[in-house]
C-alpha cells in the first residue's frame, strides 16, 4: 500500500496488523534461536506480548523511531480503545497499541528493512534491562 493510504487507515487497524507481524516475529525467534518446548517456548514469547512489557519497549525504542513512526505512534497510542489487557494499565495497554502501531506500518508500506531493525531491536531491550 502506498504511505497516503496507509495513514487513512484507523490506528487500531494498523495495530491489529503490528500484532500480528510482531507475535509471529517473537515465535519464529524463539523456535529458531532455542530448542525449547513448546511450554517454555510460549512462557517466553508471552513475555514479549504482554501489554506491559510492550509498553515498556515502546519506550525504549521511542527515542530511535523516525518523525514519521513518532507520528504514527501518537495517532495509535491516542486512539479511543474500547478495552484493555486485564494485566495491564490503561497508559500501557495504550503505549503497546502505540508500539504495534508502528510495526503494522511499516509492514503495510513495506519497509522491511526499517521493520526487522526495530523488531531486533526489540528483542535486546529484556538483556539491556538486565544489566
Amino acid at each position: 500500500m502506498k504511505e497516503n493510504e496507509v495513514l487513512q487507515l484507523s490506528p487500531l487497524n494498523l495495530a491489529f496488523v503490528g500484532d500480528a507481524v510482531y507475535g509471529l516475529y517473537i515465535k519464529q525467534h524463539l523456535v529458531q534461536a532455542h530448542d525449547f518446548k513448546t511450554g517454555e517456548l510460549t512462557k517466553r514469547a508471552n513475555y514479549f506480548l504482554r501489554a506491559t512489557t510492550q509498553a515498556k519497549i515502546f519506550e525504549y525504542l521511542l527515542p530511535t523511531f523516525t518523525e514519521k513512526e513518532q507520528e504514527v505512534a501518537r495517532r495509535c497510542r491516542n486512539a479511543h480503545v474500547n478495552n484493555k489487557a486485564k494485566s495491564a494499565t490503561l497508559s500501557d495497554y495504550k503505549r503497546a497499541t502505540a508500539l504495534e502501531g508502528v510495526f503494522g506500518f511499516l509492514q503495510l508500506v513495506e519497509e522491511h528493512e526499517r521493520l526487522e531493525e526495530l523488531l531486533e531491536a526489540s528483542l535486546n531491550f529484556k538483556e539491556d534491562t538486565q544489566k
